[in-house]
């Protein structure tokens, strides 16, 4: 990956993060950790994997993208509201009444989502419904969804999982963000996942690992995944850090569902101003 877009990357992810915190701080009310833990991955995907336009978010041969993990909607909305779905300013409207920018993903409401989620299983199972419909009109499109570490304990994933491999949906991928924190406790303590790779693989999926947090490790992923001609539909494994980008959020589980008081929101805007600043300034000299 050259220098220049590796930077924009980690610039717009940076943004991203800004985006979340502003919103939730707003509210009062949110789902910082795990947003923040997704939001390179979303970067990644709207940037460079994703076929879709602004101007045209119901194109009928877009690709489409469901977050499964609904309540983690802040950055979904940020990274939405950076590539011009919708004014960046609404942001600050998150989960008030009203407001297109619910507590979960509404695709009533909101530009660029493509299935209203939230209750945990469902929206992987929107997933499949939505890649079969794809491969039975022959259509070219694409579906990915992000699932969380904790949500995969629901006994819907899985049947959703025999499901995809029966019909061979090779149009799905899906991205398990692995945290290893959920809203109550460690997830290893809460109800240990196992072998989450090998569990994919007898259920018939292709099944890679990926670095969060690591643009080129992304894209050695997903160039891999797009030279492999395969019936069957895949499954990444990305290991990221709950509340990455502030130094008080990080792996600390409390942050799971709670929203920053105003010094603890200074102190995070201020940490990405930082960043920011520093990332522009590479830029700089790049260019």
């Amino acid at each position: 990956m050259e220098k220049i877009i590796k930077n924009q990357l980690k610039t717009l992810a940076c943004k991203v993060r800004m985006g979340i915190i502003e919103g939730i701080y707003s509210a009062q009310s949110g789902h910082p950790g795990g947003s923040l833990s997704i939001a390179d991955t979303l970067t990644y995907l709207y940037s460079r994997i994703l076929n879709i336009d602004s101007s045209n978010p119901k194109a009928i041969d877009r690709d489409r993208f469901i977050l499964s993990k609904g309540h983690t909607a802040p950055a979904l909305y940020a990274i939405l509201a950076l590539k011009d779905f919708f004014d960046y300013n609404q942001l600050s409207s998150l989960r008030k009444i009203n407001s297109s920018l619910q507590g979960h993903p509404d695709m009533n409401k909101t530009p660029g989502i493509d299935m209203s989620t939230g209750s945990l299983g469902q929206g992987f199972s929107a997933a499949c419904g939505i890649a079969l419909s794809g491969k039975i009109s022959g259509k070219k499109y694409k579906v990915y969804s992000i699932l969380g570490d904790g949500e995969i304990q629901e006994g819907q994933v899985w049947e959703a999982a025999m499901f995809a491999n029966h019909n061979n949906l090779n149009n799905l991928i899906i991205i398990i963000d692995y945290n290893g924190l959920q809203i109550d406790g460690k997830v290893k303590d809460i109800c240990d996942l196992g072998d989450i790779k090998l569990k994919f693989k007898s259920f018939g999926w292709n099944v890679y690992d990926m670095d969060a947090h690591n643009f080129e490790s992304m894209e050695d992923i997903f160039e891999s995944i797009i030279n492999n001609n395969t019936e069957k539909p895949t499954a990444i494994i990305q290991t990221s850090v709950k509340g990455k980008g502030i130094s008080f959020m990080e792996d600390i589980c409390s942050w799971h569902g709670v929203a920053p008081n105003k010094s603890q929101y200074i102190d995070a805007i201020n940490q990405l101003k930082q960043e920011l600043d520093k990332l522009e300034e590479e830029l700089l000299c790049l260019c």
